[in-house]
């Protein structure tokens, strides 16, 4: 026989939830998502047209919520609007009781549609890193620069579809077929990943793996001291790590002049260009063609390598515990997903060094 719940049997279920330190709530309580509202609006009142009556919208602030959630958990938009339903810590989160209607998958992604259109997605990750900055999280202690995969949605595309994809062309049987078209990724690449082979048994090296990839590019700095991702760039996945140095991934706010990166960002422009910028490299060296690395050289890679792998696991959370993937066509709807990811990120973080505060 069904029961029926009360309200203070949800009442205390929240409670109980709160005792167990529901990390949503912890969440909830560091970041003021009030602080996005004025970019969020102004975003939907773009593209939304003048009211003709009816049951008003849903709040800006509801549904960015649900897209933070969505980052935070690697989902389809569809299985977010479910959970949100089904879980008391997520309707807790968003600002809803069990009674309340939640969003559904085409409401969220016309929403995100509209703050790709009104190029939303840049001011709001300002406006989180200057709260974050301003609760007392300086960038400091230098900055570390690095690039992650990002996987997209495979395409099968014949070797002339390719070549017209590559020249920025539409192939000619795509442009009669709206619907085909749609569904085709003409901004992710294809690349290579290099990775190194397993020492075999009896102890002799094994060539490196080469493992194919297709998507986009997750460009990052951040800053030694926090782990705060404070400048970010997406491209496509074939797009060359070291050039990107140049395009904003530097961040001038940062209270030391340090700058890690691996071998793929050694350049005598990358290097001029931290010079000019007051900026020190560190970054790798790398070996010489067809000579031995020199002692010095690898263990000063050595003492660089404990330092920069930091930004190892930023990815790695983002990869594993978040399961960023790209679902969506086009580089703009990657660019509005990596961008919540890192932000996602970054509020997670921020909830942790506080934490760490009080506990400290």
């Amino acid at each position: 026989m069904a029961v029926q719940i009360g309200f203070w049997d949800v009442e205390r279920r929240l409670a109980e939830l709160s005792a167990e330190s529901d990390p949503l709530e912890t969440l909830s309580k560091t970041v003021d998502f009030e602080l996005f509202r004025p970019v969020l609006e102004r975003a939907v009142r773009r593209r939304s047209a003048p009211s003709k009556g009816g049951r008003p919208g849903f709040d800006a602030v509801l549904k960015f919520n649900m897209l933070v959630l969505q980052s935070l958990h690697g989902l389809a938009l569809g299985r977010t609007t479910y959970l949100v339903r089904d879980r008391l810590s997520w309707m807790r989160f968003c600002g809803l009781g069990p009674g309340d209607a939640v969003p559904d998958a085409n409401t969220l992604w016309d929403f995100r549609e509209a703050l790709i259109t009104a190029g939303a997605f840049d001011d709001l990750f300002q406006r989180l890193d200057r709260a974050i900055s301003e609760a007392g999280y300086l960038p400091m202690s230098g900055q570390i620069v690095d690039a992650t995969l990002v996987s997209a949605p495979r395409q099968r595309n014949t070797e002339a579809e390719k070549q017209a994809i590559k020249e920025g062309k539409v192939p000619e049987d795509w442009r009669d077929k709206p619907a085909k078209l749609r569904q085709k990724d003409c901004d992710a690449r294809w690349t290579v990943k290099f990775s190194k082979g397993k020492v075999r048994e009896d102890g002799t090296p094994q060539g490196d793996i080469a493992i194919p990839h297709f998507g986009y590019k997750n460009h990052v700095s951040i800053d030694r001291k926090h782990g705060i991702i404070r400048r970010a760039l997406v491209t496509d996945a074939a797009a060359a790590d070291g050039a990107r140095l140049r395009e904003g991934l530097i961040d001038p706010a940062n209270t030391a002049s340090d700058v890690w990166a691996d071998s793929a960002y050694r350049s005598e422009a990358n290097e001029a260009f931290l010079a000019e910028a007051g900026k020190v490299s560190r970054i790798h060296r790398k070996k010489p063609k067809g000579k031995p690395m020199p002692r010095a050289t690898a263990r000063a890679n050595t003492v660089k390598s404990r330092i920069r792998s930091r930004v190892e696991h930023v990815f790695a959370e983002m990869k594993g515990r978040m399961g960023l993937v790209i679902r969506t066509i086009g580089l703009a709807r990657a660019r509005a997903a990596i961008t919540l990811a890192n932000m996602a990120y970054n509020m997670k973080r921020w909830s942790w060094l506080d934490r760490q505060a009080e506990l400290a």
